[in-house]
């Protein structure tokens, strides 16, 4: 078998990977879905919304991987981020079910809720590693796990505004990493590579952090109202931080 057979036995076996991954994903999702709606009462927008969150998801995975992930498997690593885009996007149901159905949340229901944002919080810290120590660490890997990141600090800021634990303006908080690439179109320099950053990643877990905070009941205003404009804050730095540096790269570049 000569090296072009092998690189493409090598992308069919990859993609493969990725069906059967987000494929069993997506049975997953929809159990703990079902499960979730039964114990908490919240009716079909909860297992709708979580659905048609992961189905476009897992499209993009299946689609996106081959040119990005040179390995013949999916990985743990992506397995873990999978997890979380799975935890995600039954907080999507969650935000659904609050804004749309005006379903009441218990405090039994909100701390579960919260303890299933934490887990997704924790499996966050573990892919990086994990993909390391296993040698697969790829352009797609980070960048399914900076997508996920952004999804999830979308889907609890939404949950926060519904549960009235701040105003309209915590819902920025999932909106800048969305309006910065709405930006690259515009402003060509903000489309850049930006270099790997402690300061981008720590202020990321801080905003997500707070955000799954404030699910907690204990957690009301005027305190959820300090914490989410203390952390959105932090949030507008770091990306300011970031446009300037690109600026500064494209216009040295000149």
């Amino acid at each position: 078998m000569d090296l072009s057979s092998q690189d493409a036995h090598t992308r069919q076996s990859l993609v493969r990977s990725a069906v059967v991954a987000t494929g069993l994903g997506g049975f997953v999702l929809l159990a703990l879905a079902s499960g979730t709606a039964a114990l908490t009462g919240f009716d079909r927008f909860f297992i709708l919304s979580a659905i048609a969150v992961y189905v476009p998801a897992a499209a993009v995975i299946v689609v996106r991987i081959r040119p990005y992930h040179p390995h013949a498997r999916f990985g743990a690593a992506n397995l873990i981020t999978l997890g979380r885009l799975i935890i995600t996007c039954l907080l999507a149901g969650l935000a659904v079910e609050i804004t749309i159905a005006s379903a009441q949340v218990s405090p039994l229901i909100a701390w579960c809720l919260l303890i299933v944002a934490v887990v997704g919080l924790i499996l966050d810290g573990l892919d990086g590693p994990v993909a390391r120590r296993e040698g697969m660490t790829s352009r797609f890997g980070s960048r399914f796990d900076m997508e996920v990141d952004a999804l999830q600090i979308l889907v609890l800021s939404i949950v926060a505004f519904a549960l009235a634990k701040a105003g309209w303006w915590i819902l920025l908080s999932g909106l800048l990493r969305y309006l910065f690439v709405a930006g690259s179109i515009l402003w060509p320099a903000l489309a850049g590579n930006l270099p790997p950053s402690w300061r981008r990643k720590i202020i990321s877990g801080i905003q997500g952090g707070v955000l799954a905070a404030l699910l907690a009941p204990i957690i009301m205003p005027p305190i959820s109202t300090i914490a989410a404009g203390i952390a959105l804050v932090l949030l507008v730095y770091s990306f300011g931080i970031d446009t300037l540096w690109l600026a500064r790269k494209r216009e040295n570049a000149r």
